[in-house]
Parts: C-alpha cells; structure tokens; sequence
C-alpha cells in the first residue's frame, strides 16, 4: 500500500504534473548504474535498504510493504515516513554483516555508499549478491565519487547536486514499477529546491562549518566538504563552505577549524549515539564552553545553528536540512 505522505506528496505534486498517464515498467528491465548493466525480470518483492536514503526513497515511493529489511540510520526516519517505516526490520543502525542481510532473503538490495556494497565495503561486494542472483543498485551518488588513497570516503571534482537523487528516484521507481510516484516525488522536490534557491541571493561574506561529529574534544573534528551535499547547502543558501579541502569527509583540529572563520557553525545532529559528540547540544555546549574554542565569531555572534547529520549524506534529507538551515538562518544577525 502506498502510504499516506507518498500520496500527499503526489496529490501536491499533481498541481504540475497535470494528468500525466501512468508510465508502467516493462520487464525484463535493464538499467545501467555506476557502469554496470543490471536486468530485472521482475519488480522486487522483498528489497534490503542499505542506508537511509535508500530506505526514505523507497519509503516515500510507498513500498514499505515490498521491503524486507534496512540497516545503516545515522538519523531517526522522516516523521511522514515513520508508520510506514514502522513495519520494516530494522537490521541494525551501524553497518550490518552480510550475513544478517541474506538472512531476509532479499531479492533486490539498494546501497547508498560504497562502504555498504563496494569494493572495499564493510558489508558486502556487489558481485556478493549478484553471484546469488540478486540485484543490487548504487545510489549515483556514491559512484560520483573518486576514490583518495588517504581517505576511504573520497572527494568529488564536481559540486554535488540534487540531479543526482532525482536520477535514483527514477531509477529505482522505475524497477518497482512505480514510475508515477517517482515523478510525484521528483516534482515536489525540485519545486522546493526552487524555492529555497529563491529566498537566498549570493553572499561573499558568508561561509558555513559542518560539524558532522568528533570521538571526543580533543580528537579531530569530522567536518563536511569537499563538492559533498554540505557545499551544495552552503552554495544553495548563497554562501560558502568554510572548509575547502579536496576530501568529502576531512578531519581538522580544533586550531584549524578556527583557522577557517567560519560565518555559520552548523551543528549536526546525529541519532546513532556512537559518541557523546553526535548529539548537537553537547557540540553547542563544547563550542560556548571551551575557553579557546568560545573565542571564535560565529560562536561570539550566537550564530550556531542545528541540522540533522543525514543531511551531510547525498541523501533526500540534504533538502531537508537545508530547508532546516534556512529558517534557521533567517533568524540570525549577519549585518556584522
């Protein structure tokens, strides 16, 4: 059953649509993705979502019922996706082994990083299931980005943007046979990136630090850069990431953080509870508290502001967290 926000999202999304036919799926299907040729004879039955983006586009196309399991949740789920999601297996919020996915016998898998389902994954190769005759999907967004023999996360020589979801979207609407809901989707959001994109003109003087989360104060910072999703916000909003290592993911010291003057600290929230700095009040409660760390402007200024860390991923929640960021930002002070 398609639930409930799917077909809110697509009655609102009708509005441009106007009545478009139903595009149905013909099988066997072939799609390419991330330079393989991948055939289904059939839309899956009982998928596995290996990330949260995966696991939201299904769940925002309704196919919570064709859904066997999901695993890897650095965020609590949308709340208009949360019944739906409800009924799925949870396998774990970290990496799950390979063995707890085949247990569900899937008879499709989606990943959105190649942590999960890559060459050097955690989990699994994709030659793992492929060699079970189960196909797999990668996000596009995760095979956009080149590999950096110092950093297992890579770098991008693009910005990242949203045509890359709406590209998996349509995909994976397409090897479900819910090519219609697809469009729904992709519809409502471009219409509110639009309109986020409009609300903000370009600024020279604003630059944003994503704190993504740190093991401890005195560890490094893992911060968000790079062309990643966190660039595309800052762009989006009409400034800039402070940061501007080549890598996606780079770590920095404290004295190097300061170093960047960032405009905006955007603090991320992170749901896993891996470390006490995941959570966003106790990074606020660092950064206002810690003698030398309290001395930068942005945290002089009150300007800190709160979006959820699965926003940091080329996810759906990315818009989320900008919209986030945005009504966050509109309430700050930035004359000075």
């Amino acid at each position: 059953m398609w639930n409930k926000s799917a077909v809110a999202i697509a009655i609102a999304a009708s509005t441009c649509l106007g009545s478009a036919a139903r595009a149905q799926t013909n099988y066997p299907l072939t799609i390419e993705n991330c330079g393989q040729s991948i055939t289904f004879d059939a839309p899956p039955q009982n998928a596995v979502a290996l990330g949260q983006n995966s696991a939201e586009i299904m769940l925002m196309l309704g196919l919570e019922d064709r859904m066997a399991a999901t695993a890897f949740w650095p965020n609590k789920v949308l709340p208009e996706l949360a019944e739906a999601n409800a009924g799925v297996e949870l396998l774990t919020v970290e990496f799950p082994s390979l063995e707890s996915v085949l247990a569900v016998q899937p008879d499709f898998v989606a990943a959105m990083l190649v942590t999960l389902m890559g060459p050097d994954s955690k989990v699994a190769k994709r030659e793992d299931f492929e060699s079970l005759g189960i196909p797999t999907y990668l996000s596009p967004s995760a095979c956009s980005v080149t590999e950096v023999a110092t950093d297992i996360y890579g770098a991008r020589s693009e910005l990242w943007t949203m045509d890359q979801l709406y590209k998996e979207i349509e995909d994976l609407s397409r090897i479900f046979d819910v090519a219609d809901r697809g469009e729904a989707v992709i519809s409502d959001l471009k219409a509110r990136e639009a309109a986020l994109r409009g609300r903000f003109e370009d600024r020279e003087d604003l630059s944003f630090l994503f704190w993504f989360s740190s093991p401890s104060p005195e560890d490094d910072a893992y911060l968000a850069g790079g062309n990643g999703p966190s660039t595309y916000i800052a762009d989006l909003l009409g400034g800039e990431n402070a940061v501007k290592a080549e890598s996606e993911w780079p770590t920095l010291g404290w004295e190097g953080i300061m170093a960047t003057d960032p405009t905006v600290i955007v603090a991320a929230q992170v749901d896993r509870k891996r470390w006490s700095l995941d959570e966003a009040e106790n990074k606020i409660a660092f950064l206002e508290n810690d003698p030398i760390v309290s001395q930068m402007e942005a945290v002089q200024k009150g300007r800190i502001v709160v979006m959820p860390g699965a926003a940091t991923n080329a996810s759906i929640q990315t818009l989320y967290g900008a919209e986030e960021v945005a009504e966050q930002l509109e309430a700050l002070d930035l004359s000075e």
